[in-house]
């Protein structure tokens, strides 16, 4: 498409600007999160540092909301990376649709409505931990649990990565072009719900993997990072599938380590 814009410009050269301002936009973002889960690792305040503490938490909604708040600023780091191909294709498909209106507004929808999804999940694990740490099942700075319940998660996640379910939600994770053909709505309110939509995929894609938080540490930094790197290769990378399935074997042989050896 050459259509030519009052500005004299292309839509092709407007989706490349819109491709560098999001971009640029989201790299921030996970930035800022990034920073703030070191920050947190090394305890940002003493509200904070009581609050993680292990043996410290007290069952109370300043509580809940600090380590929900953990949990967000978590799944935003982790997360945005690996669905940054959708966040630009959605960008070039609603500059498209509409040359002379900048789609920043419905990409942020889109967003928002994706993390929306991430962040019921956030709420959950949330909660999840402080129970754990309540019955003193989470150990130690990173809270993390003990060997059998961490071998148990291992063990879990590694089967769910063989599933058709996961399969099947990893290929939804991989063909954006697919869902907006059919899915497409116009206006923020359609982004937002098509970002809702996205966001529900991808939890039953990944909630297993970012369940392995409570087993290998939720304040392991160092797995977060490995994390964000294998959800990029499974979700991005040629051949995702096939070795996302090879990663699912090896967690079930390191849960089986675990437990046993």
């Amino acid at each position: 498409m050459t259509q030519i814009v009052a500005t004299g410009l292309t839509v092709e050269d407007l989706v490349r600007k819109d491709r560098v301002i999001v971009s640029a936009s989201a790299a921030t973002l996970v930035a800022v999160s990034w920073l703030f889960m070191v920050n947190g690792h090394v305890a940002l305040d003493a509200g904070l540092e009581h609050a993680l503490h292990p043996r410290a938490p007290e069952p109370g909604l300043a509580s809940f909301a600090i380590a929900s708040t953990m949990w967000m600023v978590m799944m935003i780091a982790m997360m945005l990376p690996p669905v940054m191909p959708w966040i630009l294709l959605f960008g070039a498909t609603a500059r498209r649709s509409d040359a002379a209106a900048a789609p920043y507004v419905s990409s942020g929808m889109f967003i928002s409505g994706y993390l929306t999804v991430w962040a019921a999940y956030s709420l959950v694990a949330a909660s999840a931990q402080l129970l754990l740490q309540q019955l003193a099942v989470l150990d130690g700075a990173e809270l993390r649990t003990g060997p059998y319940l961490a071998g148990a998660l291992l063990l879990a996640a590694g089967m769910y990565q063989l599933t058709p379910l996961k399969a099947a939600c990893l290929k939804h994770c991989r063909s954006p072009i697919g869902f907006f053909l059919s899915n497409w709505r116009s206006g923020p309110g359609g982004a937002y719900r098509m970002g809702l939509g996205h966001g529900l995929y991808c939890v039953a894609c990944c909630w297993a993997l970012m369940a392995l938080s409570f087993g290998l540490g939720v304040m392991n930094l160092l797995w977060m990072v490995v994390l964000t790197l294998i959800l990029c290769v499974e979700k991005i990378a040629p051949g995702g599938q096939t070795l996302s399935r090879l990663f699912g074997l090896a967690l079930v042989a390191w849960g089986l380590l675990e437990m046993f050896g």
